[in-house]
């Protein structure tokens, strides 16, 4: 467990000890569950809940990325504490896992705010840090190494790079960790080629730093929560963990039957239905796969649908990109077998029968004689 400050803690309360902060405070759970003095930061916590299964971002109190006023800490960490206190007595994993990734969101935000400590000044010539942004920079270096076990540094020199890195915004990123990690992103500017490479370390944004690792914060926050034991159930959490259970049933889970699937697409889809944030590289083999076999793209939005983060835009858009129909001539295919291998997506059986892509799943092989 790391240090962190105040400012840090409301931004991040995910990362405080919360039945240790609560007796700092001088408060227990039953405390929230019984007193109605604290019916608001219950009803905060509720309405956090709320926004996150509509699929937007928590709107803080903080301001300026700072916990400036007194009251402002005990909101931001008690309204997520209790948030997640009344979804497992809800037991609605769907909301948790929405919960979860809005949350991810939020911190993504604000650790890229703080990596990039210069530019959220608007000042970007300069070479040297104050003292507080240093010491900014630093603590969101160390939290970067919480989440993700990834020690990232400052270089010593500034290089000019046409690599989305300017001026002071640079972080330097061992290259093994960042092989293992942009193999999930299918985007050119991601190629290891295409980056900044010295001495053994890639140089990276405090921008793409957060998107390297973004994975990484909905697990941690994920696992932060799974970990949780379940409460007692108390008179102030009785009505909104109904509301909550309430709206776990209007998510509308869709269910999609796959027997006539390899075993990567059929986890790749049983992991919709339960409500979990698959992987980029995941969603990639899964829609290349079902336009391959013919179904349409409104057919293949409807199971993305069960995903935490989905967006029906960004969903259409995407699926149209893959499928070669928003302006690109190119029609993407489904990852070979050693590819979903190398991005622990490949779940094979005796079934699969030594294919080499998925799309050959459950058709004979012939020899030629």
């Amino acid at each position: 467990m790391i240090t962190i400050g105040k400012d840090e803690m409301a931004k991040y309360p995910f990362l405080a000890d919360a039945g240790d902060y609560l007796k700092d405070k001088g408060f227990s759970l039953d405390d929230f569950g019984t007193d109605p003095d604290l019916r608001t930061i219950v009803d905060k916590a509720l309405h956090r809940v709320k926004v996150a299964v509509k699929g937007e971002v928590y709107k803080s109190d903080i301001v300026n990325d700072k916990a400036d006023k007194d009251e402002a800490l005990p909101r931001e960490v008690f309204s997520f504490l209790i948030a997640v206190v009344l979804l497992k007595l809800s037991s609605a994993h769907s909301s948790i896992y929405r919960f979860s990734m809005q949350e991810s969101r939020r911190a993504r935000k604000y650790l890229t705010v703080d990596l990039g400590a210069r530019d959220r000044l608007g000042i970007n010539e300069a070479t040297i840090f104050t003292p507080d942004e240093a010491a900014k920079r630093e603590i969101a270096a160390n939290i970067i190494k919480e989440i993700s076990k990834v020690s990232i540094t400052t270089p010593k020199t500034i290089k000019t790079l046409g690599c989305d890195v300017e001026h002071t915004d640079q972080w330097l990123v061992p290259i093994t960790e960042y092989v293992k990690r942009a193999v999930q992103i299918h985007e050119v500017p991601w190629k290891l080629v295409n980056r900044y490479v010295d001495n053994g370390n890639v140089y990276l944004s405090s921008k793409d730093i957060v998107r390297l690792i973004r994975a990484e914060i909905d697990r941690y926050i994920k696992n932060k929560i799974s970990t949780m034991k379940i409460p007692p159930m108390l008179p102030n959490f009785e009505q909104p963990v109904k509301e909550i259970i309430e709206i776990e049933k209007k998510l509308g889970i869709v269910k999609i039957v796959s027997t006539e699937y390899p075993p990567c697409i059929k986890h790749a889809i049983r992991e919709l239905e339960k409500g979990e944030n698959l992987s980029h590289s995941g969603r990639f083999m899964l829609a290349t796969f079902l336009l391959t076999r013919g179904q349409s793209i409104e057919q293949i939005a409807t199971l993305f649908k069960n995903a935490p983060d989905y967006n029906e835009k960004i969903t259409l858009y995407q699926l149209n990109h893959l499928a070669g129909s928003s302006g690109s001539e190119t029609q993407y295919s489904c990852p070979s077998c050693t590819k979903l291998q190398s991005q622990n997506l490949c779940f094979s059986t005796s079934e699969c029968n030594g294919i080499i892509n998925p799309f050959h799943f459950g058709k004979k092989k012939t020899t030629n004689v």
